[in-house]
């Protein structure tokens, strides 16, 4: 098989990228020349799995499947994992499918391309933290679902124990963790309502930084904000605090033990250590390293996405965010068409920070808006600021649906949610 342009990943940017191309090359062109490689054939935005930890988001309801979205936007989809790649030849290898016993339902596949971009995600850095094994992750789907289903049996297990409680600590204070938190509050709250009193139990939560404070790669005003907001709704917060330890019942930090039956492991960034063996020069937290046209050391070979580690401003590297990879795929989309029609783009790509936003539960939110644009940071909060958080979701969905599908799925979701609630308990 050959394809003019392959994309490894399926996430924010990458789907976004082969969206873009196959609805502008068309039907019939878009899914000979354009290939989207995925292991999974359900998208789900990485920005909602605390949600769907929490299970105040239904996985099953939240993803779209990949042959449908290749279909409705002209390109061809490859459900597989890349286990190797050879930039000489360009070329590429997927291997072989198993079934959940591990039996093999396809074999393994060689393809060829014109160009090829990486858009592979990454994940958190335990730092080779002692018991780390022991703490979960929100990486993929999953994870998320495995999660979920813990914290159910964890729930059910509270309401008959004799003391009544349960702990959660999530160690890593970025937005991941801060907004599990408060999702977590959101789950205890909505699985409790039906209960008897006798059958109701305390959620302890602690969200544990070995920074100074949360949201570090945020303005201080916005952590000074979201920090106060989860102390009021009863989580406790711990800066300073490095993990030394996951043990069964506990965080072992250098600011004292923290007792923890549940811990979500959701500190740094760090992406795949498959990506040391790509042939392309990768960073020390083993991102592959582009120049500012998101080209990688070999001819043909574009990375984006948390990915990748491009160039900024000040010596800084452009920060993992999801707006990054949507403002990515749409450079790419216009270099890579130009490509194809034989033409020649050659003007970087030019990062816009336009702020960040934090969820802190239903009706509740921080952020700031037009950051890095020359003028004056614009904070927002409360009700203002989870409509725009809410709103990023439905402009990635508006990338990849169009405007009629995506404001059906939208009404779609709201009255689902009137009628069944907003925990999954299933």
């Amino acid at each position: 098989m050959h394809y003019d342009v392959v994309v490894v990943g399926g996430g924010a940017g990458g789907l976004e990228l082969a969206a873009r191309l196959g609805r502008a090359l068309g039907p019939r062109r878009g899914r000979e020349r354009v290939a989207l490689i995925d292991r999974a054939v359900i998208h789900i935005w990485k920005p909602t799995l605390h949600e769907i930890a929490a299970g105040t988001l239904d996985a099953h309801q939240e993803g779209l499947s990949y042959p449908v979205l290749a279909r409705r936007n002209h390109f061809s989809f490859l459900m597989g994992e890349m286990t190797r790649m050879d930039p000489a030849t360009k070329s590429l290898t997927l291997g072989e499918l198993l079934d959940s016993h591990g039996r093999p339902i396809s074999p393994e596949r060689t393809l060829s391309f014109g160009v090829c971009v990486l858009a592979v995600g990454s994940g958190s850095n335990s730092f080779n933290t002692p018991g780390v094994e022991r703490a979960y992750v929100l990486e993929r789907t999953e994870d998320a679902e495995l999660f979920h289903k813990v914290l159910l049996a964890a729930f059910t297990r509270a309401s008959f124990s004799s003391g009544r409680a349960l702990s959660v600590a999530i160690v890593g204070g970025g937005a991941t963790g801060v907004e599990l938190a408060a999702e977590l509050l959101e789950a205890h709250s909505e699985y409790q309502e039906g209960f008897v009193a006798e059958q109701r139990f305390r959620l302890d939560v602690a969200v544990v930084e070995a920074a100074p404070r949360i949201l570090g790669g945020l303005p201080e005003k916005i952590s000074r904000q979201a920090t106060t907001a989860l102390e009021r709704k009863g989580v406790r917060v711990l800066t300073d605090a490095m993990v030394t330890r996951v043990a069964e019942d506990r965080l072992e930090t250098s600011a004292g033990d923290i007792p923890a039956e549940l811990v979500v492991w959701a500190a740094g960034v760090k992406a795949a250590s498959s990506n040391a063996g790509l042939g392309l020069e990768i960073s020390r937290s083993n991102q592959i390293v582009v120049d500012d046209r998101l080209r990688a050391s070999a001819p043909d070979i574009y990375a984006l996405g948390d990915c990748a580690q491009c160039p900024w401003e000040e010596g800084r590297s452009i920060p993992a965010r999801a707006q990054a990879a949507h403002q990515q795929a749409s450079y790419l989309a216009g270099v890579l068409l130009a490509k194809l029609r034989e033409r020649e783009v050659d003007k970087p790509f030019v990062y816009r920070d336009f702020g960040s936003l934090v969820s802190l539960g239903e009706g509740r939110g921080v952020g700031t808006l037009m950051g890095g644009l020359g003028g004056r940071n614009f904070f927002v909060e409360g009700l203002v600021a989870k409509w725009m958080y809410m709103s990023l979701h439905l402009m990635h969905h508006h990338a990849i649906l169009g405007s009629v599908r995506t404001a059906l799925l939208a009404v779609a979701r709201l009255l689902q949610k009137r009628v069944s609630g907003r925990l999954k308990l299933h």
